[in-house]
């Protein structure tokens, strides 16, 4: 007889941060890569927002695996269709513990809290605000879908949110259909105001877009 079980244990993972928090420092970034990534080169797109006032932390995904038959580049996963719950909830638990170690104690009424997901980083990032009620100042929907799970009451302890989603007008997994239902999807969690920042591009990361994003951020009082 053939039986799947269960076993808990404790596991280690990183997380990459860039720049230095000081009293200078306005925005704190939570940033969760997409499929394939390392946080390590994830954050490489980021080195063009001013190091002064902007503080990033990037998780890494637990599940690495080589990406060619030579065995030299890594990448990561977040989840699989494979016992999909009990990786979300491993997840989760991962990025509560950088947020306690790393982003909680330089959070406050005067910080500017982003979280951001690109690809797949958007299902991590909107599942973590919403299983966990976590609170943020700004979201940013980088190429990527919110879980069709979640509606408007799994985000209703978080007011004023600043969001925008961004996108490749050549996006190869984008179709003009696909495209007007996330908005659709968007606006009818977050609310009409969503700001759109379209980019010239496939599914890649912009730091372009990023800057655009940046330069529009609310001030915190």
């Amino acid at each position: 007889m053939r039986e799947e079980k269960k076993v808990s244990y404790q596991t280690t993972n990183t997380y990459q941060t860039l720049n230095e928090f000081t009293k200078k420092t306005k925005n704190v970034w939570l940033v969760c890569h997409g499929l394939g990534y390392l946080s390590s080169y994830f954050l490489n797109h980021f080195e063009s927002l001013n190091a002064a006032e902007n503080y990033i932390v990037a998780p890494q995904a637990p599940s690495k695996y080589y990406q060619d038959k030579r065995y030299k580049y890594v990448g990561a996963s977040w989840v699989t269709r494979i016992n999909t719950e009990d990786e979300i909830e491993n997840v989760l638990n991962y990025l509560d513990a950088v947020y306690k170690s790393e982003l909680e104690p330089k959070l406050n009424c005067r910080i500017n809290f982003v979280v951001l997901g690109f690809s797949q980083g958007v299902s991590i990032v909107t599942r973590w605000l919403a299983y966990r009620k976590q609170i943020c100042n700004t979201l940013v929907l980088h190429s990527g879908s919110i879980p069709k799970n979640l509606n408007t009451a799994d985000f209703s302890n978080i007011r004023d949110l600043q969001t925008f989603i961004t996108y490749g007008l050549e996006d190869e997994y984008l179709t003009p259909n696909k495209l007007e239902q996330e908005l659709e999807f968007v606006q009818k969690i977050f609310g009409e105001n969503i700001e759109k920042v379209p980019f010239e591009g496939k599914h890649t990361v912009s730091e372009k877009a990023i800057l655009q994003v940046a330069d529009k951020f609310k001030t915190c009082s």
